[in-house]
């Protein structure tokens, strides 16, 4: 072993270290000599990664199973480049890692979607700064961040807002414009794009191909950007611009195809569209799009499918990935297929016949949240809320009855909490939506260490608006929670000393009263006298018994403009009687029996005599008994004659 170490190291002594054939070539002839020697093994691994023959060091360390844990570092980064990022981030995880693994760690969590434990990972590596690695560290960190957004868990992220120094270098201002756009800030979103591709074009140790290789990416994301605003004219016109060939990167490329068609006036024959969207090339292994970009395009082509006519294979195909998954799920990927499920079975119907068609779907799959859901977007498309409120009722008992984790995540899902509250809300029911949210609340409390922060907030407002003390002291625990979380949330500070100030003003800080703005600061546009004068009711005082509305008598002409009465509602026409004058005034008393109005005047004694006896307070006038009226018909004592017909004979 020793002589074949020797052997090899005066070999290498005698080879240039960029000649990685030569070494390869070295270290193949000493593991012919002796195969278990592991430094000669070790010695062709990181020749085969320089060479960047990823796939053949991946091969090499697994069938040499001693060298995983001698060369941990260059098993994980060969995994990594090779496109089996789990498998890597469970090599470079395994035990306490050096801050090279760190670095690979950190890249295959990114990869895997892990995105929680990449972030972790290079704020550890901020912390024990090396002034080389700050550069790669806030780009890693940037990307990660905008990541976090994306996939709904952007409480997570360390910054919500571009700083100066993210502006500096096209890489950081292209992050920060991703970030942007996922939490919904268009405008930001273009400043930093547009400041990205200025800071590109103005580097002068890249030549102007390597230039416009790293600007197509950033006008990729402006195209859709674009049509994200509303913009979609411009959208087609940047998309006329780009040379979607010249793209290295398969998985951007297929994007910008896609994007090119969405945007484009001229693709409006869908089977067209349909071939085009077909033609676009399928990334590599080791180039994938993330679940949250995979599942947009796949639901691309379902819609591409369904205007082609192709039914029938998008109620199949969205079936199997419903089928393959345990219901109920929270997953995007499935929820979505149920929904084009649902529109498959559909055939394209309106509201109503879309119900008859997709209720019986629901019998057969009473766990699918996507098909539930959709029957409730139809109920309340048909104004039938009470229809769709009592069917999410039913889901979250049946799985409250069930008790399992799985069921009882789903049925506390934030989602689906803010689908019925906000259902409740419209309803007026809100002590219903009170319930709710605090039952969710007190759910992921004691089940996530970081859980929804808009579910949290939303709960600790509904339970501020409480009198009962327990309430507002669950409304104080959650708002804790949140500050403990972010010190620098606003929400969660006014939250924190709206609760505290009621249960426990001894558990407030005085820098946290101290950092709220002053109140008044907040109603400093607000003119109380012009409210007042306007109509707002005043309170009751000794010389005033009964609260009035004062009278808008000196206000300026637009403000009575905003105070003046509505117009009265136009009659349909449909609804007007045949001789109906729209000049003429209309008769306040028409829906009352004309004997209870008061200019009703009967004609004729008889008529006169009965208004008397209707006349409630009025003298009555009793008759004697057997009295009659000639031709007043039978009276008693008379003799009723026998008419002819079926009284007569036979």
């Amino acid at each position: 072993m020793a002589a074949s170490a020797k052997s090899l190291t005066t070999l290498l002594a005698q080879t240039s270290l960029e000649d990685h054939d030569e070494i390869l070539k070295a270290a193949n002839v000493a593991i012919k000599k002796s195969k278990t020697d592991l430094d000669a093994h070790h010695v062709k691994a990181v020749a085969l990664l320089k060479l960047e023959r990823y796939d053949d060091a991946v091969k090499l360390f697994e069938d040499t199973p001693r060298l995983q844990d001698k060369a941990r570092f260059e098993y994980a980064y060969a995994l990594y480049r090779s496109g089996y990022a789990a498998r890597a981030v469970d090599v470079a995880g395994s035990q306490n890692t050096d801050r090279g693994t760190k670095h690979v760690l950190g890249q295959a969590a990114y990869r895997a979607e892990n995105f929680e434990q990449a972030a972790e990972v290079y704020r550890q590596l901020s912390i024990q700064f090396v002034q080389a690695e700050e550069y790669d560290i806030r780009i890693n960190s940037g990307a990660v961040d905008a990541q976090l957004e994306w996939s709904g868990q952007g409480h997570l992220a360390q910054k919500k807002k571009p700083t100066r120094e993210d502006l500096d270098v096209f890489e950081t201002a292209y992050n920060a414009a991703c970030g942007s756009i996922s939490r919904g800030e268009f405008a930001q979103g273009e400043v930093c794009l547009k400041r990205a591709k200025d800071l590109c074009n103005a580097l002068s140790d890249l030549s102007e191909a390597e230039k416009e290789a790293e600007i197509l990416p950033i006008t990729v994301q402006q195209v859709y950007l674009l049509v994200q605003m509303g913009r979609v004219d411009e959208a087609e016109q940047l998309c006329t611009t780009i040379p979607f060939a010249e793209i290295k990167e398969l998985s951007t490329r297929y994007i910008a195809q896609v994007n090119s068609i969405a945007t484009s006036n001229e693709h409006t024959n869908p089977y067209l569209s349909h071939r085009l969207f077909h033609l676009s090339p399928n990334p590599p292994k080791t180039d994938q799009h993330f679940s949250f970009q995979s599942n947009i395009l796949r639901q691309d082509e379902y819609v591409m499918d369904l205007l082609s006519q192709k039914v029938a294979g998008v109620a199949n195909s969205t079936f199997k990935t419903i089928s393959g998954s345990p219901a109920p799920a929270t997953s995007p990927a499935v929820n979505t297929a149920a929904v084009l499920n649902a529109a498959a079975h559909s055939r394209n119907a309106s509201e109503k016949a879309a119900l008859k068609e997709i209720l019986p779907l629901l019998e057969k799959r009473p766990n699918d949240v996507g098909l539930l859901l959709t029957i409730t977007n139809l109920y309340i498309l048909t104004n039938n809320y009470a229809a769709a409120t009592h069917l999410l009722e039913s889901f979250f008992r049946r799985l409250e009855q069930s008790g399992t984790v799985s069921d009882l995540d789903v049925r506390h899902a934030p989602g689906l909490v803010a689908t019925l509250v906000s259902l409740y809300a419209y309803q007026g029911r809100h002590a219903h939506s009170k319930t709710e949210l605090a039952k969710a609340a007190s759910y992921w409390r004691h089940k996530s260490k970081t859980p929804s922060k808009p579910l949290m907030t939303a709960a600790g407002r509904a339970l501020l608006e409480s009198h009962d003390p327990e309430s507002l002291s669950t409304a104080g625990k959650i708002f804790e929670s949140l500050y403990e979380q972010d010190a620098s949330d606003k929400a969660a500070i006014a939250g924190l000393v709206a609760a505290y100030s009621i249960t426990d003003p001894s558990k407030l800080p005085t820098q946290l009263v101290g950092s709220l703005p002053e109140a008044s600061r907040l109603v400093s546009d607000i003119d109380a006298a012009a409210l007042e004068n306007a109509g707002v009711p005043t309170l009751s005082t000794p010389t005033q018994p009964e609260g009035r509305k004062r009278p808008a008598e000196n206000l300026a002409p637009e403000k009575v403009k905003i105070l003046a009465p509505k117009k009265a509602k136009k009659i349909r026409k449909r609804c007007m009687p045949k001789d109906f004058d729209p000049n003429k005034k209309l008769d306040p008393e028409r829906w009352l029996p004309m004997r209870d109005r008061s200019y009703y005047r009967p004609k004729g004694k008889k008529g006169k005599r009965k208004m008397e006896g209707l006349t409630q307070g009025g003298p009555v006038v009793e008759e004697k008994v057997g009295e009659s009226k000639a031709g007043g018909g039978s009276a008693a004592g008379q003799k009723k004659k026998k008419g002819k017909g079926k009284g007569g004979k036979w």
